[in-house]
C-alpha cells in the first residue's frame, strides 16, 4: 500500500466494511448493551472518521474540522467510555454516515491530487490502519452481544476436514541470536516496512533452545481441562487468576458472594446441553468442534490450562522467533511464509472466524513448521506489554503508551483482524482479564 491506487482501494475497502457493519443492524441493535470491551457502532464509525480529519486533513493541511462541536465527542481521549452510550450527545446513524462519506472523499481527493510525500504516505496508511482496528472491534462487539455475523463473514464455510495429527506436536527451536521487531527507520515512509511505535527499534536477543507447539490449543484439549475440574481447582490459578474469577462471578451473578471455585466451570461462550458442548458463534449456538482452536480465552484461563497441562506460555520473543525466524545475518521476513501478505494463507478479515482445524492453512506455515501464527486468534504470551529499549512515541501518543505496564502482549492477529494491518512483528496489548476478543494460545514445553 504505497501508491495512489492501492491507497484508494484500501480506503474504500475499509469504509465499505464499516458501512456493512453499521448498516446491517437495525435501530434497536445499534444501541448495544453496555460492556467494558465494546463501543456503540455509530461512535466507532465517527471516531475512526475523526482520526482521518486529525491525522491527514488537519495535520497535513490545517483543514478545519467538519463540525468542531463534535471534535471532543469523537476523541477517545476526551470521551469517557461509558459516556459513549449517551444518545443525546451524538448524531444519528444517517448523519454519521454522511460525515464519514464526506471525509473519506476529501481524503481520496487529496491522495489523487496532492504530492505523495513520504509523510503523507505514512499518515494515509496510519489512518486507514486505525480504521481497520475498529472494523475488528466492531466485529467482536457483535460476538460479545450475540448479534448476527457480519455480512462478509463465512463462519461455517471453511470445510469439515479433521485435524492432521501428523502436523501436531512440538518443534524444537535451536538456540541462537535472533532479531526482534522492526528497525527504527521503518518509518522511512516510502517502504512497505510500516510499523507502529511499539514494534521499534529492532534488537537482537540470545535465546536458548525451546520447544513450542506447532498448533494452537484446541477446543478438545481445553474441554479436557474443563471436564477434569480445571476451573474448580485453585492450585492451577495464580493470584491474578483468582481475582479474575471473583470479578467475573460478581459481574455475572450480581453483588452476592458465591463460592470462588465451583461456580464458573467453563468458558463463558460455551454451554453444555444433553451431554454435548456448544459454543456461541455470534447469534447461534453451534456444536463445539474439538479440532478447532479455543477462542475468547482470558490470559488467566490460558495460564491455568498451562499449569494443568504441565506446559507454559511462550514469551513474546520466543513466539516471534517461531513465527519468523529472523536473524541478524539474513534479510528480515515479515510473515511466516515470506514478505507479501497472502489472505489465502490466513484466517483473517472475519472470513472463517476461527472455525477451522488447527492444522489447516498449511501454506502459511512458519520456517520451523508452526501453523496459523498469523490470523485465527491473537495469541497470549507471558510478557507484560512494555516498550522496547530506545522506544520513541509515534505521532499518536496513545497508540501504545496507555497500555504499557498492566497489559499482556498478544501476537499474530485474530480472525477478525485485517490482513492489510498485521505482520509477524505486530504487538497488540490486551488486559489479561479480556475474554471478549478473539484470543487463544499455543504452549511451550517446560
Amino acid at each position: 500500500m504505497h501508491d495512489r491506487d492501492s491507497l484508494i482501494r484500501a480506503l474504500h475497502q475499509t469504509r465499505d466494511r464499516v458501512k456493512d457493519l453499521v448498516c446491517s443492524l437495525d435501530d434497536k441493535q445499534l444501541s448495544v448493551p453496555y460492556h467494558p470491551g465494546v463501543n456503540p457502532p455509530v461512535w466507532e464509525m465517527g471516531h475512526s472518521t475523526f482520526f482521518y480529519e486529525v491525522f491527514v486533513l488537519n495535520w497535513l493541511d490545517g483543514t478545519p474540522s467538519y463540525d468542531p462541536s463534535m471534535d471532543e465527542l469523537w476523541d477517545s481521549f476526551h470521551m469517557d467510555h461509558e459516556d459513549r452510550w449517551s444518545k443525546d450527545l451524538f448524531p444519528s446513524r444517517e448523519d454519521t454516515l454522511k460525515y464519514m462519506d464526506t471525509i473519506v472523499q476529501r481524503v481520496e481527493d487529496r491522495i489523487r491530487n496532492e504530492p505523495l510525500t513520504d509523510e503523507a504516505l505514512y499518515l494515509y496508511r496510519y489512518a486507514i490502519y486505525h480504521q481497520n482496528m475498529h472494523v475488528e472491534s466492531m466485529t467482536w462487539c457483535r460476538q460479545t452481544v450475540g448479534y448476527p455475523a457480519p455480512p462478509f463473514s463465512e463462519p461455517e464455510g471453511y470445510g469439515r476436514e479433521g485435524v492432521d495429527e501428523n502436523a501436531r506436536g512440538d518443534v524444537e527451536i535451536p538456540a541462537g541470536r535472533y532479531r526482534i521487531g522492526l528497525p527504527a527507520d521503518s518509518a522511512d515512509y516510502a517502504t512497505e516496512d510500516f510499523g507502529f511505535d511499539n514494534e521499534k527499534p529492532a534488537f537482537d536477543v540470545e535465546l536458548p533452545s525451546f520447544s513450542i507447539s506447532r498448533t494452537l490449543v484446541t477446543n478438545g484439549e481445553f474441554q479436557k481441562f474443563v471436564e477434569e475440574g480445571g476451573y474448580e481447582r485453585p492450585e492451577f490459578w495464580s493470584q491474578g487468576g483468582r481475582k479474575w474469577l471473583k470479578r467475573e462471578l460478581n459481574l455475572n451473578f450480581g453483588s452476592g458472594e458465591p463460592p470462588l471455585f465451583g461456580t464458573i466451570r467453563h468458558p463463558f461462550h460455551w454451554r453444555q446441553k444433553d451431554g454435548r458442548w456448544y459454543e456461541r458463534v455470534f447469534d447461534r449456538w453451534l456444536p463445539l468442534e474439538p479440532g478447532h482452536p479455543v477462542k475468547q480465552i482470558s490470559y488467566w484461563e490460558a495460564e491455568a490450562f498451562c499449569n494443568w497441562a504441565g506446559r507454559r506460555l511462550p514469551t513474546e520473543y520466543e513466539w516471534e522467533v517461531a513465527a519468523l525466524g529472523n536473524t541478524p545475518d539474513k534479510p528480515r521476513r515479515r510473515f511466516p511464509w515470506g514478505n507479501e501478505m497472502d489472505p489465502e494463507k490466513v484466517d483473517m478479515d472475519a472470513r472463517y472466524m476461527g472455525r477451522l482445524p488447527v492444522t489447516a492453512l498449511e501454506s502459511g506455515e512458519s520456517p520451523f513448521g508452526c501453523r496459523q501464527m498469523v490470523g485465527t486468534v491473537w495469541e497470549w504470551t507471558s510478557n507484560q506489554f512494555l516498550p522496547y529499549d530506545g522506544f520513541s512515541v509515534d505521532m499518536y501518543p496513545f497508540m501504545s503508551t496507555l497500555q504499557f505496564g498492566d497489559h499482556k502482549t498478544t501476537k499474530g492477529g485474530g480472525c477478525a483482524a485485517s490482513s492489510m494491518l498485521i505482520r509477524g512483528t505486530y504487538r497488540q496489548a490486551y488486559h489479561p482479564d479480556r475474554s471478549d476478543v478473539f484470543t487463544g494460545f499455543r504452549t511451550c514445553a517446560l
